[in-house]
């Protein structure tokens, strides 16, 4: 057996947020979700919509038991602005909702849980996209500072963890090019804008934070989906599109939230292709001085990239990234056949690598990671308990790298699992359960996944011991 041990401190949780679990009890305004699944249910699986998501407004105590049994002493959620804010012009609070993200917090602390608390998790209120048009709209960055403010000011207190958006590049992506979230639009150029926009916001909810913040250990950061982009081969074309596909999927909102700058290399293209965002040289230098305190990275597959399909001006609108890269499905992968996502855990390293040589080592942790999976049922056991040993070889794997990089200087302090509790996941629903805990969407009814089990023993233990049957397996699987 080998041993592979974390440092005392380390961070060891789950991932998730309120719009995927609280449901919409007493909530006064719709989130874009929300508005969606009431106009549009029969794109959600199933039909199964945000209404009750996994029930945590009114099973919050019992659930945040549930994860400490299984070993978390850290977990990241997000305030819902659409619950919090009364007045959305105004930025006044909901009492109701106070009193609920008091009591969580209150109960997380108890049970020697660290509340990490994220502000957007995609779930913009959908009055102020019908009204405004929402984050292409820079009306809408102070409204958002104004719930921020509300937020610190409420919960700071206690909340020394913060963070400003999780993956920002997936409303840009989802909403606003690939059409899978409300309100699905393709336009080239207003995306750009609303890139732009979601990185102002973010720094200046950041300089709110300094300035308001109560707790003498409060840091505030960014969480973004991020993984090396790797060409399909090495003909300069393929090289050339996974350089441009970096600049635009990872180094955007990396450079401008840990450096303070958008590349320049980016800045050039979108400038060349008409597209570059508006701004002024106040905004950049709110941006240039309110730079994260650290960041959360969510990674789940690689990013494979070759040439384009098409030529640049034979693009059905005017402006796409994809004019200059494609994805590319490398044969013989690992997949997740379930999700269609390939498994390849040594991008995490590389991602440690990369922040420690090109973003000064800035201190991280891994945010998301995580295994999808559906019809879980199959994996119920005659005792009731859904053994997911794929989900324990997927975390041990991950984990192997993680530590690797950590051995080697790398800033990494914690290691968050999405998710603690099968949530629900937008357009897609409860098709894929992630969780550590399952839930019976029909009784809400929670049990302790196998996993669970296994996570509780990694943080008693800060580490892993991992058998020679693993690494004969592993060895075979990543070729070293």
């Amino acid at each position: 057996m080998t041993k592979i041990i974390f440092p005392k401190e380390f961070w060891w949780g789950a991932a998730t947020s309120g719009p995927q679990t609280e449901g919409r009890f007493k909530k006064k305004h719709a989130n874009i979700f929300d508005y969606d699944f009431e106009k549009n249910p029969e794109r959600f699986w199933h039909e199964i919509g945000p209404d009750m998501a996994s029930n945590f407004y009114n099973d919050f105590r019992e659930d945040i038991k549930l994860m400490k049994k299984a070993g978390l002493n850290s977990v990241r959620t997000s305030i819902q602005w659409s619950r919090l804010i009364d007045d959305l012009e105004e930025g006044t609070v909901n009492q109701d909702a106070v009193d609920f993200y008091n009591a969580v917090i209150d109960e997380f602390i108890a049970n020697g849980i660290c509340p990490v608390i994220n502000l957007h998790h995609f779930d913009l209120p959908v009055d102020l996209l019908h009204k405004y048009g929402g984050w292409t709209n820079k009306h809408v960055i102070g409204l958002y500072v104004k719930f921020a403010e509300q937020c610190f000011k409420l919960f700071s207190d206690r909340v020394s963890d913060w963070f400003t958006h999780n993956e920002p590049m997936v409303v840009v992506e989802g909403g606003y090019l690939y059409q899978f979230h409300y309100p699905d639009l393709v336009d080239g150029k207003l995306a750009v804008q609303v890139a732009y926009n979601l990185q102002l916001a973010s720094s200046l909810a950041i300089q709110k934070f300094h300035e308001i913040n109560q707790n003498p250990n409060g840091k505030i950061g960014i969480v973004l989906n991020l993984s090396p982009n790797y060409p399909a081969s090495q003909a300069k074309e393929d090289i050339a599109a996974a350089h441009i596909a970096d600049l635009w999927q990872n180094q955007l909102f990396m450079d401008a939230s840990v450096k303070g700058e958008f590349p320049k290399e980016l800045v050039e293209l979108l400038t060349k292709d008409k597209v570059i965002w508006e701004s002024t040289k106040e905004e950049l230098a709110i941006i240039k001085n309110n730079k994260v305190d650290r960041l959360g990275v969510n990674y789940y597959h690689p990013n494979r990239a070759q040439k384009p399909y098409y030529s640049p001006n034979s693009l059905a609108v005017d402006w796409l990234p994809n004019k200059y890269f494609a994805n590319y499905q490398m044969h013989g992968a690992r997949m997740n056949v379930d999700k269609g996502w390939e498994i390849y855990p040594r991008a995490l390293y590389e991602i440690a690598k990369n922040i420690q040589k090109n973003y000064n080592n800035i201190p991280w942790f891994v945010s998301e990671c995580g295994m999808g999976v559906s019809n879980e049922e199959r994996y119920l056991n005659e005792d009731g308990q859904i053994d997911d040993d794929y989900r324990i070889q997927f975390i041990q794997e991950h984990l192997y790298w993680l530590h690797q990089a950590i051995e080697e200087g790398s800033s990494c302090f914690g290691f968050h699992l999405w998710t603690a509790i099968d949530c629900f996941s937008w357009r897609n629903s409860y098709r894929n359960r992630y969780g550590l805990i399952s839930v019976n969407i029909h009784t809400q009814e929670k049990t302790l996944k196998k996993s669970a089990h296994f996570f509780k023993n990694l943080t008693e233990n800060s580490g892993l011991e991992l058998s020679e049957e693993f690494f004969d397996k592993f060895n075979k699987t990543f070729r070293f």
